[in-house]
């Protein structure tokens, strides 16, 4: 169960971030007006929130997730892949310091939060553009100091190993369909997200709720049938910034 949950808002620089997604430029109007939303929504679940400021600084720091790992026990300050967000975790690291024992990835490693998949008591750590070999086994050492089991497997065609693959509960993973490195997976309750339907890959387990983009009728569908209380959410504006559910908070 989590408690508590860090988000920040959207910067007016928003636009400027970083992004593939080749689906226009953001609303800033909209992106605050969802943002509000999905704040809303953890509240729903249960969760107590900082609101951090914007940073217009850091274009893409409403996407906190990838500034940190954190757990209910402890925290890893991450070390951004693509330097322009390398700085964005300076703030989450002083934010997280009253709350939490703090480890942190330090150069050459590289480590985005997106790159970290909790499940139960394992951590899945994709190597990815943002995500390196040596972030990935300082990260897996301290995860092992504190007895979680963790595997480190290569992703291709994705951003984040999140972006394609997320963990509900009850051994059910979201993935998206020919995603890499299955074997790895063999052992969870398969739910395929069709190309279609991608973006929807990122939904976020919350207690007792699971969170799913709005837009996408198979995947909810999918998901309500496996018994879950749903929440969408409009998020088209992190769409085009190549951001989703799990990016927008720390939740622990």
């Amino acid at each position: 169960m989590f408690t508590k949950a860090i988000v920040r808002k959207p910067a007016h620089t928003f636009a400027n971030g970083i992004t593939e997604a080749n689906l226009g430029k953001p609303d800033y109007k909209i992106a605050l007006k969802q943002h509000e939303a999905y704040c809303e929504a953890l509240a729903k679940c249960g969760l107590e929130l900082t609101i951090l400021e914007a940073n217009p600084e850091f274009p893409d720091s409403c996407f906190v997730e990838d500034t940190a790992v954190v757990t209910k026990d402890f925290g890893v300050i991450a070390r951004p892949g693509n330097i322009k967000r390398q700085g964005e975790e300076i703030e989450i690291k002083k934010v997280l310091e009253p709350l939490l024992p703090l480890y942190s990835i330090t150069e050459p490693g590289t480590l985005d939060g997106g790159d970290v998949m909790q499940a139960d008591n394992k951590f899945i750590i994709g190597l990815s553009n943002r995500t390196n070999l040596t972030g990935s086994r300082q990260l897996k050492e301290i995860l092992e100091k504190h007895n979680y089991d963790v595997t480190v497997i290569p992703i291709c065609n994705i951003l984040h190993f999140k972006t394609g693959v997320n963990y509900l509960g009850e051994n059910n993973l979201l993935l998206q369909e020919g995603i890499c490195s299955l074997n790895e997976l063999s052992s969870y309750n398969h739910i395929i997200i069709e190309q279609d339907e991608f973006y929807a890959a990122n939904c976020l387990r919350v207690n007792d709720y699971v969170l799913v983009p709005k837009g996408f009728p198979k995947t909810k569908s999918n998901v309500e049938k496996l018994g879950y209380k749903i929440i969408e959410l409009e998020l088209s504006e992190f769409q085009k910034m190549d951001g989703g559910l799990s990016c927008l908070s720390l939740r622990f």
